[in-house]
């Protein structure tokens, strides 16, 4: 674990690389989970193959069929396109027939001329939760890579993009805070998995299994999948994405850790640009010092020292985000053009803040964050309780008026967000139940994990702020068979920030072009 203060880690070369491989013969353990059953589309897979004909030897463009519409092909430079719209169970433990239904949508990719081409497929999943896969412009970065070979499925987990989007404003729809968390409950890892699982044999008239590849939370699903349907899996590649395994609610942990590694960050952070120490403390002063305790934001909302700090969140774990928020920074202040005006904080810096974080458009991040770490067990608002635990080093105020840095937050929600951040208001007492509630259904299978026998390969980031180093190695050390690749030559987002290094990487790791040794 990285303590308080930790320095950079000067003593790791610039490019610090290991591969393992775990072994397939560790001792087996009787699982602590009870056994979760994901909804089999086998046994319907001629009647699929009557309905469904897909590009391959098959192709045939624009074949639909009750719960599956297929688009006609678009392009974008050196890539074609075609988007999918599927009907499916809300909730796959009742009879089908029984559930209500909601739509998913997954965009097909391939490289131009590859369209009438037998490919085998690749999944993607997005980091989240919450968040929408977004279509590509071109070919470029890790997709360039992967339509070498693959028929890419981009798929918009249920609840973003264009899969039943729940937005601000189709979230109001609900009558009670409790009818939104009894529908929320069936957005978390299992049901995308069986979401994916339902796509796959409508897709392929064979129902082969396919290469999954899981960024960030979308490695999470995929461990979910390695768990209780591996048989849907040809191979699955996690970059950032390997989650804790622990039964009941792993969330204390997991951020006790995870707040160590945010102070690394602040102190690297403010070591790169020591002049922003003073400009942080100042905004902060300004904001505790204005009536209500805050700024009115573009939005609404408040800007609050508290809600300063969660800008952190997107600024000090990816490529970028340092730079991102030195520039935003320096635009705080309005000039005084005017002799005796007051100072005040600029409308670009207020708006620039508000960018910063996607709860306006992307707010089932916020409610669901917690949730993806139960399992049997209530998060009881962790990160608000774990902080709590650093004896003020987070208190924006106490800081600026002892002169010390003040320090931004990570990958945290806290309860105090439902007050102050105007998008998120009208949910702050489903976000309380969800919170308080207990009977989370299982998200892994340590017995099934032990005894993996589908090829995995993983980058794993060691200064990753979003999905901690010493997490991600306990958990890899259950997975049978999988090989590691360390490293800190990039951060959490660098599946995309390394063009198809990557991927390519991973890919090589699982084909034999780097073998073991």
């Amino acid at each position: 674990m990285l303590t308080t203060n930790a320095p950079a880690l000067s003593f790791i070369k610039p490019f610090l690389l290991f591969c393992f491989r775990a072994s397939s013969t560790s001792p087996r353990t009787i699982s602590i989970f009870p056994a979760t059953k994901l909804h089999s589309f086998h046994s319907r897979r001629s009647r699929v193959c009557t309905f469904i004909a897909m590009a391959g030897n098959n192709a045939a463009a624009g074949v639909s069929s009750p719960e599956h519409v297929a688009g006609k092909w678009y392009s974008v430079p050196d890539l074609r396109l075609r988007d999918h719209r599927f009907t499916v169970p809300l909730d796959y433990a009742l009879d089908r027939d029984a559930s209500p239904k909601i739509s998913l949508f997954a965009r097909e990719v391939v490289a131009v001329g590859k369209e009438e081409q037998s490919l085998p497929y690749l999944l993607f999943l997005q980091g989240g939760p919450g968040f929408e896969c977004r279509g590509p412009t071109e070919s470029s970065g890790w997709i360039n890579k992967a339509c070498e070979e693959f028929r890419v499925v981009l798929m918009d987990q249920r609840g973003t993009g264009l899969s039943t989007p729940l937005s601000v404003s189709s979230m109001l729809q609900m009558k009670s805070a409790k009818d939104l968390v009894d529908y929320l409950k069936h957005f978390r890892a299992d049901s995308i998995v069986n979401d994916a699982e339902f796509i796959r044999v409508r897709l392929d008239p064979d129902a082969k299994p396919w290469t999954v590849l899981g960024q960030s939370y979308g490695g999470f699903c995929a461990v979910t999948y390695l768990s209780f349907a591996p048989q849907g899996l040809k191979q699955v590649l996690l970059t950032g994405g390997t989650p804790p395994l622990g039964n009941g609610c792993s969330a204390d942990s997991v951020y006790r850790v995870a707040f160590e590694q945010v102070i690394c960050q602040n102190e690297k952070y403010y070591k790169r640009f020591p002049q922003d120490v003073e400009i942080v403390r100042e905004i902060v002063k300004h904001l505790a010092e204005s009536e209500g305790g805050g700024v009115l934001l573009p939005s609404g909302g408040i800007l609050s020292p508290r809600v300063l700090q969660l800008v952190g969140l997107s600024a000090l774990g990816s490529s970028t985000g340092f730079e991102r928020l030195h520039y935003m920074l320096e635009t705080a202040w309005d000039p005084v053009i005017v002799p005796g005006a007051p100072k005040l904080l600029s409308y670009c810096f207020l708006k620039a803040v508000e960018n910063f974080l996607s709860f306006d458009t992307n707010p089932l991040y916020a409610l669901m964050q917690e949730t993806i770490y139960c399992q049997g067990a209530s998060s009881q608002w962790s990160a608000h309780r774990i902080r709590a635990e650093y004896e003020g080093k987070f208190d924006a105020i106490k800081a600026a008026k002892e002169g010390h840095p003040v320090l931004f937050t990570g990958e945290m929600i806290f309860p105090w967000m439902f007050d102050e951040i105007h998008a998120l208001k009208p949910f702050k007492e489903a976000a309380n139940l969800l919170a308080e509630k207990k009977d989370w259904t299982p998200l892994y299978n340590i017995e099934t994990l032990k005894n993996n026998k589908v090829p995995v390969a993983a980058a794993v980031y060691y200064e990753d702020m979003y999905v901690n180093f010493k997490v991600a190695m306990e958990t890899t050390s259950q997975i049978a068979g999988i090989r590691l690749w360390i490293t800190n030559e990039y951060m959490h987002s660098g599946l995309r920030d390394a063009g198809g290094k990557v991927l390519d990487h991973l890919l090589g790791m699982l084909n034999g072009k780097k073998p073991l040794f």
